[in-house]
């Protein structure tokens, strides 16, 4: 017989071990925001360098991982996540295409932890190791390649390495003609934003650094003041040359918490170069153009091209062209043209003109400009001649459904196009235009468990609370009976306008071959339906993003897929906004829920060290309707006392700078002191992560096997 469920998680509890479960100390802090006070239980988590709150997640992560190793099916889970892991070939991460027929990219080697960055030449050529980040590991740190950025005379490449997740990472230099890295390092890299940018020379490059800060400096400095130096080899980055800062120049507006970045034309023969200014997380940005012969002189003559009310999400330069794509009157984006050296919006020239199809991004290829949109859910590739005419040419991969491009070189004819589809893995085409010919280049290769996990995918639309129709795409092994006893895991994000694109993990089928059914909502927030969309789930308009995702699970539950004692709804990042709304909102509506790393207190965010940047998606608490905004996307403050919360498995990485390991925390004691449901509310803990970037192949494996093993014990019990 099955125990019952609560019984069930007391026999673990009970034989497992007698680790307890830390009962987080409640010291309440009023604050007043605006006329209302609002409590907050667990300030002192917020405290830096905090032995306190340190002890507690080990508390926290000991008592869940006794737990998740106590279940029952975790154990075969895992074997069968390695052996999906490692019967596959391995696939190359972002490949980058050189001149003379060379290729360089990323690959992990069976056994490894961290892919490794190889050059090959030649398609079929052999791989030549180029840099393999276990060589700097130590027993306490696990290094991983953050990028890469070749030299324009492909003689050098730069590259930078982070330990454990932390997503601080120093930057190397090797020589690819001697295989040896120079001598010099640099620290204190941008993490998110910004990666080196060579000179035209290939002697020197850009660079978009932090600032040193005291140790005992305020979290929110962190991100601010951020200045661009130009580095030549070979020589002490002491000297570097200070470029481009807050204050450095009358004649480029840059507040402290903007991103100043420096855009070389090492593809294009031209006089200029490039000023882009990032204003924290928004898309839109202001840039400059300056001569490039001036760039190390005082006083660099800088001229503004466009502002941010300009609404110009990305640029691409040819000659003397700039090539930019808006939403300025176009909410599904449209690509214009002006010159470099006269620039003018006003009168630019439309390349490509708005549509019902969302354009996602533009890359550059010898041949003309090749663009990804999105159509009915489904990726499109399409091409434009630099001649100017706006006759764009639809670029379709054989046999598959959707397309989209993976990498061009400015240098080179042609364009990587990567197919994709939530039911099998993409492979990469190298796209030759003057024939026509698509040729598998091998570095995607097919997994064998595809085609024997007889996957198929719908895409559908749910209506939501306020009629709008929001696109759900569901993934499920073929011959699924719609019964409404299909264990059923819903996953959404909702910020920054980012597309959630068909995609397939192989490691995934161990979740099909337990009957589960994966579905995507693909909530306001998000970029699917345009910036319209973006911006319907921003700020005030936030509720949508969580109302979203309720429409959707109960379209699943309303077309028999799923029931609510069988669904689980997760969330990542700011994600963590959506799936913790989501079930203080409806905590009937769902059995269980994946929590990873998320933006769980809102209010408190913009006081770490990457609140800052965010204020421009989601708001400050210092004016009255940002503060009404963020109390509205705080799961952690609409908790309440006495009420049944589904299961919810939490997880955090120490090392985490976007999303500070307090928040999860917070949310686990809160849950933890307020559900009256029984179900266990769990917090993981990695000592060795940060926010999901760098993990290792085990770390990956174990973090879905205790996933799975969490969600089947919740919705489907144990096995007999």
């Amino acid at each position: 017989m099955k125990q019952p469920l609560l019984l069930s998680w007391l026999l673990v509890a009970l034989t497992a071990t007698a680790q307890q479960l830390p009962v987080a100390p409640i010291r309440p802090v009023i604050d007043e925001y605006f006329g209302n006070k609002i409590t907050d239980p667990y300030r002192w988590m917020e405290k830096p360098s905090n032995p306190e709150l340190d002890q507690y997640l080990k508390g926290q992560g000991d008592y869940t991982r006794t737990t998740l190793d106590g279940l029952p099916r975790r154990k075969e889970l895992l074997k069968h996540i390695v052996s999906l892991d490692t019967d596959a070939p391995s696939p190359s991460g972002r490949v980058e295409r050189l001149v003379g027929d060379k290729y360089l990219y990323l690959k992990s080697l069976p056994g490894q932890q961290t892919p490794s960055l190889f050059l090959r030449k030649g398609l079929l050529g052999t791989e030549t190791l180029l840099v393999d980040p276990s060589h700097f590991n130590t027993s306490t740190q696990r290094y991983s390649i953050s990028y890469f950025v070749p030299s324009p005379d492909d003689n050098y490449i730069a590259y930078a390495i982070a330990a454990n997740g932390s997503e601080k990472p120093t930057l190397h230099i090797l020589n690819l003609v001697t295989r040896q890295d120079l001598p010099e390092t640099i620290d204190r890299m941008d993490w998110e934003y910004a990666r080196p940018e060579w000179h035209p020379d290939g002697h020197s490059f850009f660079y978009t650094r932090m600032r040193q800060l005291a140790a005992d400096a305020p979290a929110t400095e962190y991100q601010k003041k951020k200045q661009v130096f130009r580095h030549v080899l070979n020589t002490d980055p002491a000297t570097d040359q200070f470029i481009l800062g807050f204050g450095a120049s009358p004649a480029v507006a840059i507040n402290e918490a903007d991103t100043p970045i420096i855009l070389t034309l090492t593809h294009t023969p031209s006089p200029y170069i490039l000023a882009r200014i990032k204003h924290g997380d928004a898309i839109e940005e202001t840039v400059y153009r300056a001569p490039l012969d001036a760039i190390s002189q005082p006083n660099v003559p800088w001229q503004k091209i466009y502002d941010r009310s300009d609404l110009i999400r990305q640029v691409v330069i040819h000659e003397d062209w700039l090539y930019l794509m808006t939403s300025k009157e176009a909410p599904r984006f449209k690509i214009i043209r002006t010159r470099l050296s006269h620039p003018d919006l006003a009168h630019a020239q439309t390349i490509l003109a708005p549509s019902e199809a969302v354009l996602d991004a533009m890359s550059p290829a010898l041949d003309g400009l090749y663009i990804s949109q999105m159509r009915g859910g489904l990726d499109q590739t399409l091409r434009v001649t630099w001649d100017g005419s706006p006759k764009p040419e639809r670029i379709q991969a054989p046999n598959v459904p959707a397309c989209f491009v993976a990498g061009t070189n400015h240098l080179l004819p042609g364009a990587f196009i990567t197919s994709a589809a939530w039911t099998g893995n993409g492979l990469v085409y190298l796209y030759e235009p003057a024939t026509g010919r698509f040729t598998d280049t091998g570095f995607a290769p097919k997994h064998p468990v595809e085609a024997k996990a007889g996957l198929e995918s719908h895409e559908v639309l749910a209506r939501a609370k306020d009629g709008t129709m929001v696109p759900l795409s569901i993934v499920y092994k073929r011959g699924l009976k719609l019964n409404g006893k299909n264990p059923t895991l819903l996953t959404g994000y909702g910020s920054y306008g980012r597309i959630a694109y068909p995609y397939f993990n192989p490691l995934t089928v161990a979740w099909f071959d337990r009957g589960g059914v994966y579905a995507v909502a693909h909530v306001r927030g998000g970029g699917e339906n345009g910036q319209e969309w973006h911006t319907a789930g921003q700020k005030l308009n936030k509720p949508n993003t969580w109302n979203d995702f309720i429409a959707c699970a109960e379209y699943l539950i309303g077309k028999g897929y799923t029931a609510s004692r069988y669904l689980a709804g997760e969330g990542t990042s700011a994600g963590g906004i959506m799936i913790g709304r989501a079930i203080t909102e409806r905590p009937d509506l769902f059995k269980a829920a994946i929590i990873n790393v998320g933006m769980l207190d809102a209010v408190r965010f913009e006081t770490t060290a990457n609140g800052v940047p965010n204020i421009q998606e989601f708001g400050t608490a210092t004016d009255s309707l940002g503060f009404r905004g963020l109390y509205q996307m705080s799961a952690v403050h609409h908790v309440k006392d006495g009420t049944r919360y589904p299961a919810v498995l939490l997880t955090t990485g120490i090392n985490d700078r976007r999303v500070e390991p307090w928040q999860s925390a917070k949310m686990a004691a809160r849950l933890q002191a307020a559900s009256t449901s029984g179900k266990p509310i769990l917090l993981r803990v990695d000592s060795r992560s940060g926010h999901g970037a760098g993990l290792g192949r085990e770390q990956e494996q174990a973090k879905l096997a205790d996933t799975y093993a969490f969600l089947l014990d919740q919705l489907t019990g144990r096995p007999d």
